[in-house]
């Protein structure tokens, strides 16, 4: 079954934390979508879609995050895919 996530969250992350730990995670489980900083005080918004287990497994890993940063206020709700991210993950600056 495929799925598609829009998440939201806020956290202090460090510099290089979209590429380096959200991109790279996507990529490793086959996911495309895309993820991007929103305002100034840190929000982000990740649209994700993929097989429904691998879009699970990438929530749980946003959900743990690494020792240095911890998400807040996550936000999830089903998205309906409205654009063709061509099997890519892109980080949107």
């Amino acid at each position: 079954m495929y799925k598609c996530l829009k998440v939201t969250f806020s956290a202090n992350f460090p510099e290089g934390f979209l590429s380096d730990f959200v991109q790279k995670h996507a990529k490793n489980l086959n996911l495309e979508g895309t993820v991007q900083v929103m305002s100034m005080n840190n929000k982000v918004r990740v649209v994700v879609c993929g097989p429904k287990d691998d879009v699970d497994q990438f929530i749980d890993l946003l959900h743990k995050g690494t020792p240095k940063y911890s998400p807040e206020d996550i936000e999830i709700e089903a998205y309906a895919k409205d654009k063709d991210y061509r099997g890519v993950f892109r980080v949107i600056e």
